[in-house]
């Protein structure tokens, strides 16, 4: 009787403390919802949702604390799979900086999604322009996609420019034209944990393909691009990025 009664108040003791635990910091529904969380701005960004028929995204800030972030978004966008709908990400909290300044940029992070018939990318996602003014217009956009899942492809895809072994992994490297030039390097297996130095891709970008090293990092965000699905589930636990001059 009294070991029923103790495993009873236990089991009720445990519930409740993964009850807490799993109780978010703080939840992001608006379509540029926001908040700063360790050394980053965590942002729901519904950017593209106009191109939806129909659908929503929440975000949910799960743990912060300096340079380390973990949240998870839930969302389902019926319409034109063709089109981003959302980019949930973790911007680096920065002063534009110039490229040649940078000694080191070392992220790691792990996630998992699920969901049907998903149809995403996982990736970072980088501005570069030739002024350090935060109103100034982009020249480059640099993304690496750790997925493309369910057939999302890059901007210029086709066939890849190059296929670089970057980080201890092997990328196809696409080129292409939003406004300003984009280039996407996209692994050829999914890595659901990756670490490496970021600044390695925008060195062989300079060594490579021109970018111009006197440029200027303006911001790096890494997430999800979520073009069509629904009940998708991404997970975020841990992320990082130190960037050192």
């Amino acid at each position: 009787m009294y070991l029923s009664y103790f495993l009873s108040i236990f089991v009720v003791s445990l519930a409740s403390t993964l009850a807490v635990v799993a109780t978010p910091i703080a939840t992001l529904c608006n379509q540029y919802g926001y908040v700063t969380a360790a050394d980053f701005g965590l942002n729901n960004n519904n950017w593209g949702e106009s191109t939806a028929s129909s659908g929503s995204q929440c975000t949910y800030l799960d743990y912060d604390s300096g340079n380390t972030i973990s949240w998870h978004t839930s969302w389902t966008w019926e319409g034109d799979s063709s089109s981003v709908k959302s980019y949930a990400n973790a911007g680096l909290l920065m002063a534009a900086t110039r490229l040649s300044s940078i000694t080191s940029m070392q992220s790691s992070w792990s996630w998992t999604y699920t969901g049907t018939n998903v149809v995403a990318d996982v990736s970072y996602d980088a501005f570069i322009s030739s002024s350090d003014s935060t109103t100034a217009a982009h020249d480059y956009e640099v993304m690496i996609w750790l997925a493309a899942l369910g057939g999302a492809e890059p901007i210029g895809h086709g066939s890849p420019i190059a296929s670089p072994s970057i980080d201890g992994v092997t990328w196809n490297l696409y080129k292409g034209t939003n406004t300003w030039t984009v280039f996407s390097f996209v692994a050829t297996s999914e890595q659901t944990d990756f670490s490496g130095n970021i600044l390695n891709f925008f060195t062989y970008l300079i060594d490579h393909e021109g970018l111009p090293s006197n440029h200027y990092l303006q911001t790096i965000q890494a997430g999800t691009e979520a073009f069509t699905g629904s009940g998708a589930w991404f997970t975020v636990s841990p992320y990082t990025l130190s960037m050192a001059t």
